[in-house]
Order: structure tokens, then C-alpha cells, then sequence
């Protein structure tokens, strides 16, 4: 069993142990991205990770339709439930997915995609190249992906668990700390528009929110080549 598969099993027992751990509040990365999608004229936006959904529905209740994607079913069920309470259901659309696998989306099927901290998950780094590979692909040409990620700056890095590859283990949770090469080297095939640097929680967590602009036309990106 892989690090990733393992983690689904911890989140899964969290979520289920857990219900509204992060509770209603969107995160401040939400809330930039969703004022970034608004003003590029976004309507549909792709949400990698969306966990318990605090995030998704405030991006619903900006008026976007949100395609929710996690592969722990105790946060979709919890993400369905808060869309229905809140009457957002007809923004919302649940999947569990592995983003380890090929993304569920026609090419350039989606105007802007959002994560927050899933990239830095239990995730090798070429199973993140292949990730943003499909976002490059299901991404419409100049539309935006805003992802947030801890970075090498974090104080958890270099401590706990070493996974190899940059993964630090602290407190049953895997995360793959990024440095800015990395960040750069993601980029291709995009526009790097912004990369702020912010804290979050009580560590604090050290972080990265970073913005890029899918390039436009049709070519597709591969494993950091155009093909």
C-alpha cells in the first residue's frame, strides 16, 4: 500500500471521527481565488481535494458551479448535505476520485480549477506532474488554476517521518513540502501569473497560494513537454 492509499484511510477515518473539523468559514485562499475566477468570467470551477466542503460552498454561494472531486466519501457526504441545507444542490456536483487517476473531464471542460493543499498531499512528484498535466488539459485556454501548497519554509519540514521525495509525516498526515523549482517547473504549458506567500492555523503552516493562467490553443502538455 502506497503512502496516498494509506492516507485515504486516515482521512476517511477523520472525516467520520470528525464532521465539520475546519468548520464553516472559508479559507482565505477560497476567497482570493473565487475573487480571481469572478473576474475572469468564470462559470464552472473544478475543486481537487474539496474535503468537508467549506470551501465549496462558499465558491457556490459566489454563484459558480462547483465540481466537488475527494477520495474520502465521508467528506462528499458531508459537502452533499451542507449544498442541500443551503440550497446550492443545483451548484454543487459530488464525485469521489483519485487524482492519482486520469481526471473525469472532457478537455477543456472546466473554466478555472481550485485547490487548496491538495497538491501537497501524499503525492510523489511525478504523480504531481501527471496531475497538472490533466489540469492543463481540462482547463479551457486562459483559464486560471489556483492551487495552495507548504512549502519548504514550513517548520514541519525536515521533521517527523521522512517519506523521501520532500513527504514529512507529523501526527499521522503525509505532506509533500514544495519549494519554489518545483512551483516553476509546474508552471509550463501556463502563465504564472502570482505566487503569495501566507500562514494558516496554529503552527502557523507556512504556505504558498500560486496562480496560473492555462496558455491558449490546443497543444497538449505531457510530462512537461509539448506533444
Amino acid at each position: 500500500m502506497t503512502p496516498a492509499d494509506e492516507q485515504r484511510e486516515h482521512w476517511s477515518a477523520t472525516f467520520a471521527a470528525h464532521p465539520e473539523m475546519y468548520g464553516d468559514e472559508p479559507s482565505d485562499a477560497a476567497v482570493a481565488a473565487a475573487d480571481m475566477f469572478a473576474a475572469a468570467g468564470a462559470a464552472t470551477v473544478l475543486e481537487l481535494g474539496a474535503g468537508q466542503g467549506r470551501d465549496t460552498l462558499y465558491l457556490a454561494r459566489r454563484g459558480f458551479h462547483v465540481d466537488a472531486l475527494d477520495y474520502a466519501p465521508e467528506g462528499l457526504e458531508e459537502i452533499e448535505a451542507g449544498a442541500r441545507a443551503a440550497g446550492l444542490a443545483d451548484r454543487v456536483t459530488v464525485q469521489m476520485h483519485d487524482v492519482r487517476q486520469r481526471l473525469p473531464f472532457a478537455d477543456g471542460g472546466v473554466d478555472a480549477s481550485y485547490s487548496h493543499m491538495l497538491l501537497c498531499m501524499a503525492l510523489t512528484t511525478p504523480e504531481i506532474d501527471r496531475l497538472v498535466v490533466e489540469l492543463h488539459r481540462v482547463v479551457r485556454p486562459r483559464g486560471l488554476v489556483v492551487y495552495t501548497v507548504r512549502t519548504t519554509d514550513d517548520a514541519q519540514y525536515g521533521a517527523g517521518i521522512a517519506h523521501g521525495d520532500d513527504m514529512y509525516e507529523h501526527g499521522g498526515f503525509v505532506v509533500h513540502f514544495f519549494d519554489r523549482a518545483l512551483i516553476d517547473r509546474l508552471a509550463d504549458g501556463f502563465t504564472l501569473v502570482d505566487v503569495t506567500e501566507f500562514s494558516e492555523g496554529e503552527l502557523p503552516r507556512r504556505l504558498a497560494r500560486v496562480t496560473m493562467r492555462r496558455l491558449g490553443g490546443t497543444g497538449a502538455r505531457a510530462g512537461g513537454e509539448w506533444r
